[in-house]
């Protein structure tokens, strides 16, 4: 392979810019810029080819195996100054023994090298992009293998229902001296349980991963927009005693006790003669429609039964002039808004409970192939010993779908798709 070279830290004046190298020659071209490139880690002054300081780094060296892309490595900590970065990546662009590392380039020789499989790579990339705690908990999962250990264990399983089923079928002119098929059941029912509750998810996990939209809706003038303000602790949203001041969808993302949050301000629901503000009543139905959460908010009169959607959440407006029944909220007062807060939070929370290590559709499509296959099986094997032939193709179709969510099979076509993602210097 090439050996390549990136900044491996952000653009930017900062404390400290790191850049990495990685390959064949790196120890090479490190120690043409030292006097010596030191066996585990240590400050060193780095110079041109004509001498002049570059700069003093601390130099962290990895040998071939013990590094991240499982290729040998060297780390310069420089001082991150945006002239100094400069400089030293001029350098090593002049070096014919190195090239500029492509986006994703040092996490795919990882891959490559087997230092990391498909999922984790996900893993990673979602921990790259976690912004709340939820997310970083379940991308550091994922990363940490946990998915590749799981499928691991449906492999196995697999792979001894299919070994069963080849001995059987060595004796099928003979007496099989044991009845393998209630084994074979119970293998494929437990992995074909695991499978499909992991299958069922994947949506869920993709909310967690990207993000919930919360709507807020109600009549005009119930003070959605001064709730929304208040909840993204800043202006966002236009308030004024006219109605219909809110024509368009407002969002605002937040990181609500530590999930993904959209939170959506909608024109107030009422027939209106306004073109522009019906376009807005419409936007606002369909966009509460598609959210996964509605906080309804109603002034006066019964909860409208109509709206009703499984967790939504209906509470009284302008708690600081008017009294009701039940949760009561005032954006303008911050009555009640904690408890709003905690109510979003648990009902969210309770649905984020049923996700589990499979995190993207590529993930459910291969867990439903799998399953599928295991159910043709169990059919064959209700059909009786006939059928061990097609059972055993089937098992082989499940084991490469398994083996597809870990990076064994079918790898190239996704890989671009993930790599396209990252940044430079990962």
């Amino acid at each position: 392979m090439d050996t390549i070279f990136a900044l491996a830290t952000a653009q930017g004046r900062a404390g400290v810019a790191v850049i990495r190298l990685s390959g064949p020659a790196a120890f090479v071209a490190a120690a043409r810029m030292m006097d010596t490139v030191p066996e585990m880690r240590g400050l060193r002054a780095l110079r041109d080819g004509k001498g002049a300081l570059f700069d003093e780094a601390l130099v962290l060296r990895f040998g071939s195996g013990k590094s991240f892309t499982g290729e040998d490595v060297i780390e310069l900590h420089l001082h991150g100054s945006p002239a100094v970065v400069a400089a030293v990546l001029r350098h090593l662009g002049d070096d014919p023994a190195l090239r500029p590392a492509e986006a994703g380039e040092f996490t795919r020789r990882a891959l490559a090298n087997g230092r990391l499989d498909l999922a984790q790579v996900e893993g990673l990339a979602d921990l790259i992009d976690a912004e709340t705690e939820s997310q970083r908990k379940q991308a550091l999962r994922v990363f940490s293998g946990a998915l590749g250990a799981i499928a691991d264990s449906w492999r196995k399983r697999l792979i001894r229902a299919a070994a069963l089923l080849e001995a059987t079928i060595d004796f099928v002119d003979e007496d099989v001296p044991v009845d393998v098929v209630p084994e074979v059941r119970d293998l494929l029912q437990g992995v074909r349980r695991e499978m499909a509750r992991e299958a069922a998810g994947v949506r869920m996990a993709e909310r967690l991963r990207d993000g919930f939209e919360v709507a807020i809706i109600g009549a005009p003038n119930v003070g959605k927009s001064t709730l929304l303000n208040r909840l993204a602790q800043r202006d966002v949203a236009i308030t004024s005693e006219i109605a219909g001041t809110t024509r368009d969808v407002i969002e605002v993302r937040l990181d609500l006790d530590g999930l993904p949050v959209t939170l959506l301000d909608t024109a107030g629901l009422r027939d209106t003669d306004d073109i522009v503000e019906s376009l807005g009543v419409a936007r606002a139905r369909a966009r509460a429609e598609q959210a996964d959460l509605r906080v309804h908010m109603l002034l006066d009169g019964p909860v409208p039964a109509h709206d009703l959607a499984a967790g939504d959440i209906y509470v009284q407006a302008k708690a600081d002039i008017k009294t009701g029944d039940g949760l009561a909220v005032s954006g303008l007062s911050g009555a009640g808004v904690d408890a709003l807060v905690a109510l979003i939070a648990d009902e969210l929370g309770r649905r984020v409970a049923s996700v589990g290590l499979a995190m993207r559709e590529r993930h459910r499509l291969a867990l439903l192939r799998a399953v599928t296959s295991l159910d043709e099986a169990g059919a064959g094997l209700d059909a009786g010993h006939g059928m061990l032939d097609l059972i055993a193709e089937d098992l082989r179709t499940s084991i490469r779908a398994v083996d597809s969510l870990v990076g064994r099979v079918d790898v190239e076509q996704v890989l671009d798709e993930i790599f396209s993602s990252f940044c430079i210097g990962k």
